[in-house]
């Protein structure tokens, strides 16, 4: 068992960050990303064994944490949902966390506009753009995370961006970016 511990802690957790920084993605909060990468890599390392070898282990830890996020997200929605005045957030858009100069970074390089275009896209279009453009996952990595065929992520990646570019604009046109020829 330590053995197994030992190659496990040596090939997955260098991933930890990057898994981390994609959970904040998924929930905007740090403390749900905190405890959804727990429960990621406790998933991973119970079923470590299954694990192929000479497969990608970060699109295994990402099909991982996507499955975990999704089976979360459908027991939180079958629970009545309890807010107490003093944690509503009145900013939704605001950076996730103020010392991680990473996730400080994307939010000044991106602005509100692209954020919030990204945050309006289906889950589905969502999914393959933030796996692709922002991960740099291959079609078939995304294709084995997402359990969708190679064709489908095409499709989706095509139509979200096509979908983001519609949405955008107007902004670029605002800002001086776009010319017409």
């Amino acid at each position: 068992m330590d053995a197994l511990r030992k190659e496990f802690e040596d090939i997955a957790l260098p991933y930890m960050d990057e898994i981390h920084r994609a959970a904040l993605r998924m929930t905007k909060n740090k403390s749900e990303a905190d405890d959804l990468v727990q429960d990621t890599f406790l998933r991973a390392f119970r079923f470590f064994k299954g694990f192929e070898k000479g497969t990608s282990i970060k699109a295994w830890l990402h099909k991982i944490l996507r499955n975990t996020f999704i089976n979360r997200f459908n027991e939180q929605a079958k629970k009545p949902e309890i807010v107490e005045f003093g944690q509503i957030k009145f900013f939704e858009d605001e950076p996730v966390s103020g010392n991680d100069p990473e996730q400080d970074i994307i939010y000044k390089v991106f602005d509100d506009e692209l954020r919030q275009a990204i945050n309006a896209l289906p889950n589905e279009f969502k999914i393959v753009i933030m796996l692709s453009d922002i991960e740099g996952f291959s079609y078939k990595e995304i294709a084995d995370i997402t359990q969708c065929p190679i064709g489908t992520v095409m499709s989706r990646l095509h139509r979200g961006r096509k979908l983001l570019r519609s949405s955008l604009r107007k902004h670029a046109d605002d800002m001086g970016l776009v010319h017409e020829i």
